[in-house]
């Protein structure tokens, strides 16, 4: 049967993917523009107090790295150990505070952090030599605008809008709804592992071995997703040489790196991982080049170098005609050095490529200058639905078959210009919907008691997930009897309460105070009779979840005057934030305040429901909500779920707390 394009407009895809160029623009602005505001014309005790500088520092470590370019270790002062947003591969630059320069006089060194530890930055820098300037006056690290990413998406989204008649022609064409996706018959791709896997995660896999172009994981929460992924790489290193794997966050590639390196993969993880551990550390390609056997040989040519480098330096200013040659020849002969270790550099690293069987970095890391030449059959994408759709088509220019895997009913992806908010519409969201063929969802979910899954399932995923036998029935009271009598989930409604909400001036943000006071009373009285001393094994773990800032500091303040709930922060077992800080994590007893109570029935981004299901499903064992049901009630989502509490014997009123 002759293949039909989806869609007949020739040029459909051609303006589609125009507009999307045109709203990267538009966000990258706006990041420029809030990174100025961030920045500009500010002291550095203000950048300090921002996170975006570290002041005073000093170069504690100095090394060569690779182009002969310097690595340098800085250090700040031990007792400044205050929050900042400094993380690896973001763009910093060492600057000098010398007396009569300030702001955009002041000399600059620009690099790229490769490692953060508490009170030192690894910053490899643009330059073979330390400028003169770090000896005048003291030094600092700023964090500088990312362009090298913007530049990544843009120049991918330029390759993917002029493919013709190439297979990223195809690619494109079927990832956009215009050409249908083909697959093997089921026959032809029978797993070769034995495998744990559920009947559903199961199917995932062999879809995966049966897709000729794309296919999709669908991994609601809890469904294990991760494992499913992991388990369909496994299968894919069976049948080809060498796969790609990317996620848009560090964590996520960090997670999959140990995964694959615990089922014995030989695997190399590009870039600097965000967190420390000894089997993340040995698969990075640092480590993999210190341990190769010619690093011996490649350590002993940049040491030399480093030596003729050091006596050039010697001869500064005030020396004659024979000094100056003589510094000329140490300084070449530094050069060639310094050439030859990057070429024996480039040997190690092709040797390790030629070997490996996995690659893992993030998406812009798939551009990284040392497998930008690569091409692979297949490339895997973890978070798809949480990434940049420009981000992606980076890994997939080097792709012949592309494996998604997310879920589209969770966060999208942050957008900072409300002028491009249609880019929070992923590429895996654009392939789900328009080529529903491509996916296939996991169905068993191993987090949650039903009760609280059971309203998600119904809203999100058609009613078809199932909780596992292990989590079914496990609430408070299974956990330990002292909480009977409890159901799962409860809807604690302050309407007719009073309990207004407070607009912050000169922000957006709103705070309850009165409702915050009466969540945190709730988790009190529950946990009373909690004994943590028998449960040293499995301490409960909560998190209470609030959707504005200011409500979320009034929380942490109020946090403080109860002793209990005092003790469990300082220990971390209780954590307050955002819907978008529990993503991707779960909590035995997840508390939410809904914030908002008004007589306009005004929601704001609420309104939102993915942010709403993600923040529900973070829950194990208890879901406990406060909110005005007067207020909520004005949105579908919010009436369907007062039904639902009603309809379990959920539903309560705070006139039951006085």
């Amino acid at each position: 049967m002759a293949e039909q394009p989806i869609y007949t407009d020739p040029y459909a895809l051609e303006k589609e993917l125009r507009h999307t160029q045109a709203l990267l623009k538009l966000e990258q602005q706006e990041d420029l523009e809030q990174f100025k505001i961030k920045s500009a014309k500010t002291t550095i005790a203000e950048r300090q107090q921002r996170g975006l500088t570290w002041y005073p520092v000093k170069i504690t470590q100095e090394d060569i790295g690779f182009g002969g370019k310097l690595v340098l270790e800085l250090e700040r002062p031990a007792g400044q150990q205050g929050l900042h947003l400094f993380q690896v591969g973001k763009n910093a630059a060492l600057f000098g505070n010398i007396p009569n320069r300030s702001g955009s006089d002041r000399p600059t060194l620009n690099g790229v952090i490769t490692s953060v530890k508490r009170n030192k930055i690894t910053l490899a820098t643009t330059k073979e030599d330390l400028p003169d300037w770090v000896d005048e006056g003291k030094l600092g690290v700023d964090l500088t605008f990312d362009e090298v990413s913007y530049r990544e998406m843009e120049y991918a989204l330029g390759k993917v809008m002029g493919a013709y008649e190439s297979r990223l022609a195809e690619l494109r064409d079927v990832l956009l709804g215009a050409r249908p996706a083909r697959f093997r018959p089921d026959s032809e791709v029978q797993p070769y592992y034995p495998s744990p896997l559920n009947d559903s995660q199961l199917t995932a896999v062999r879809h995966v071995l049966a897709a000729q172009d794309v296919a999709i994981i669908h991994g609601p929460p809890g469904t294990g997703k991760t494992t499913t992924l992991v388990q369909a790489i496994l299968e894919t290193i069976r049948r080809e040489r060498r796969v790609l794997v990317c996620a848009p966050s560090n964590t996520a590639v960090d997670l999959l790196t140990e995964k694959l390196a615990e089922r014995g993969v030989n695997v190399i993880r590009m870039g600097n991982p965000s967190r420390v551990s000894d089997l993340l550390l040995q698969h990075t390609m640092d480590a993999q080049i210190m341990a190769h056997k010619s690093y011996a040989e490649l350590r002993s040519m940049r040491q030399t170098a480093e030596q003729y480098r050091e006596e050039a330096s010697k001869f500064k200013r005030h020396f004659g005609w024979e000094e100056r040659e003589q510094r000329r020849v140490l300084k070449q002969q530094a050069h060639d050095l310094l050439q030859e270790s990057d070429q024996l550099e480039r040997y190690i690293t092709e040797d390790l490529l030629e070997q490996v069987q996995v690659i893992t970095c993030t998406l812009v890391g798939a551009s990284n200058r040392a497998i930008r030449h690569l091409a692979y059959e297949t490339v895997f994408i973890d978070e798809a639905a949480q990434a940049l759709e420009p981000g992606c088509w980076i890994p997939i220019g080097k792709a012949n078959r592309v494996v998604l895997a997310g879920d589209h009913q969770q966060l999208p992806p942050t957008v900072k210009s409300e002028k491009a908010t249609a880019l929070r519409e992923t590429l895996f969201e654009k392939c789900i919907k328009r080529q529903p063929d491509t996916a296939r969802m996991l169905t068993v979910q191993y987090r949650m008691h039903e009760l609280i899954m059971e309203f998600s399932s119904e809203q999100f995923y058609d009613g078809r997930l199932i909780a596992h036998d292990t989590v079914a029935h496990a609430d408070l009271p299974a956990y330990d009897l002292r909480f009977a009598p409890d159901v799962a989930v409860e809807f604690l409604d302050t309407a007719g309460f009073g309990f207004q909400e407070l607009g912050i001036a000169e922000s957006r943000s709103v705070a309850n105070p009165e409702e915050a006071d009466l969540l945190l009373k709730r988790l009190a009285e529950l946990l009373a009779v909690y004994a943590p001393e028998e449960h040293q094994e499995d301490l409960l773990t909560v998190g209470v979840i609030a959707p504005y800032r200011a409500q979320i500091n009034y929380l942490k303040d109020a946090v403080e005057d109860l002793p209990e709930l005092a003790e469990m922060l300082t220990h971390r077992l209780l954590s307050i934030g955002t819907v978008d800080s529990f993503q991707g994590q779960e909590r035995d007893i997840i508390c939410i305040t809904m914030t908002r109570s008004n007589s306009q029935g005004d929601i704001g981004f609420l309104s939102d429901i993915r942010r709403m299901n993600v923040g529900m499903t973070r829950a194990r064992k208890k879901l406990l909500i406060v909110g005005d049901s007067s207020t909520l009630g004005s949105h579908p989502f919010y009436k369907a779920f007062l039904d639902y509490t009603e309809l379990i014997g959920a539903y309560r009123t705070a006139w039951e707390m006085q």
